[in-house]
């Protein structure tokens, strides 16, 4: 059994630490992949008007933005080289560099982002039969301490602007493009940080992605823990994006110990939340959970999963718990996950076991904490110390 962890929440202010007002953006020229397409447009009107260009130019711009990816304005070669240079004088563009590329053996490709301020952030590639996947960050580091997750032990930096979220689309599309991976099909903010904790630069990222790079709003899946204010927020939306959260618990005193910030959202709480999402209309809830051996995989566990969860048109996703540095855990038995998942499947609730990708590049599911660093950072330390009284 596990013992509760007092201490972990204190280790982090959550709502100091990640609050959705936070920003990164020090450019004293504005981003123009920080801003919304009719802000967009509105500011390339302006600004060609003003240097007397004719309309059409703000077209070819945002073709360049939003179709080809461009690294910089002088890729925009159907400008003239000095429309080009005045481009760069009034405005600047989100360009990462692209730090380090793994590539898994099942396909799986990571990216390192190095920010303009040298912050490190990681987006993953997942090819699979009909579609390619990509992985997005929203914050560099977590602060949500989840106990079973690398991002979380590594501890919260800060925030990533819109322009950085978006940055990490037009890199890895232009990437996959150039390696014959084919289009991006679908993207989930499952990477490193808590997207509803930076609803300020996550919002427009998904009305970017959705409005002006073209993506389906039912292809876009936001993950969370269970940030209960920015579920309303989603379920406000016109467009019908997809919602995954992140339970990893089937009642309120094993998901505290799992995830603390479940002491802010408690379950009955965040339910009655999903309740409003669904009744939103069109919006399909996926519920996440990572399969512990010994800790969460009881099949008395999935019974109280079934009996929670059922209510909603919903799947669950049984994740075997991928190996991070600190606790000695294991991922559940092949043969729990599948009894598991049929007792779900006879309470009505449909299942999928989940196989990992990436494992071998440390891109699957809870391992992406920016491996460049050779100092573990406090939160990450004082963890590991911790988890021995976590652990079963």
């Amino acid at each position: 059994m596990m013992e509760e962890n007092k201490d972990v929440p204190d280790l982090l202010d959550i709502s100091a630490a990640a609050g959705p007002d936070a920003t990164a953006e020090t450019a004293a020229a504005p981003d123009l992949l920080n801003m919304l397409p009719a802000e967009v447009d509105a500011a390339l009107a302006e600004h060609f008007a003003g240097h007397g260009e004719r309309g059409f130019r703000v077209g070819q711009t945002k073709a360049w933005l939003y179709q080809r990816d461009a690294l910089s304005f002088d890729e925009m070669t159907d400008l003239s080289v000095d429309a080009r240079g005045r481009l760069a004088d009034a405005f600047t563009l989100t360009v990462p560099d692209s730090a380090r590329v793994e590539r898994s053996t099942d396909g799986t490709v990571k990216h390192l982002w190095r920010m303009s301020d040298g912050e490190l952030v990681e987006s993953v590639l997942i090819p699979s039969r009909d579609r390619l996947t990509l992985c997005m960050s929203s914050q560099a580091g977590c602060a949500m301490a989840c106990v079973f997750c690398a991002t979380g032990w590594s501890g919260y930096r800060r925030q990533l602007t819109t322009g950085e979220i978006v940055a990490q689309y037009r890199g890895a599309r232009r990437w996959a493009q150039e390696h014959g991976l084919g289009p991006i099909t679908n993207v989930v903010f499952m990477g490193m940080g808590e997207p509803l904790m930076n609803r300020s630069a996550v919002m427009p990222s998904l009305t970017l992605l959705n409005h002006a790079y073209g993506l389906g709003a039912r292809r876009i899946t936001v993950s969370t823990v269970g940030i209960v204010p920015g579920i309303d927020e989603l379920a406000g939306r016109p467009e019908q994006f997809r919602l995954a959260v992140s339970l990893h618990a089937p009642n309120e005193a094993l998901r505290q110990k799992l995830v603390p910030v479940a002491r802010k959202y408690p379950l009955p709480d965040l339910m009655e939340s999903l309740d409003r999402f669904e009744e939103a209309g069109g919006r399909r809830i996926t519920f996440e959970y990572v399969m512990i051996d010994g800790v969460n995989d009881e099949l008395d566990h999935a019974r109280e999963l079934a009996a929670l969860v059922g209510r909603f048109q919903a799947h669950v996703n049984l994740i075997p718990f991928n190996p991070i540095p600190g606790p000695d855990w294991r991922p559940s038995p092949h043969e729990r996950l599948r009894a598991f998942a049929d007792v779900l499947e006879a309470g009505g609730v449909p299942a999928t076991v989940r196989s990992p990708r990436g494992r071998d590049i440390a891109a699957a599911c809870g391992q992406l904490r920016a491996e460049h660093e050779t100092t573990p950072p406090k939160p990450y330390v004082e963890l590991v110390r911790q988890s021995r009284g976590v652990a079963r």
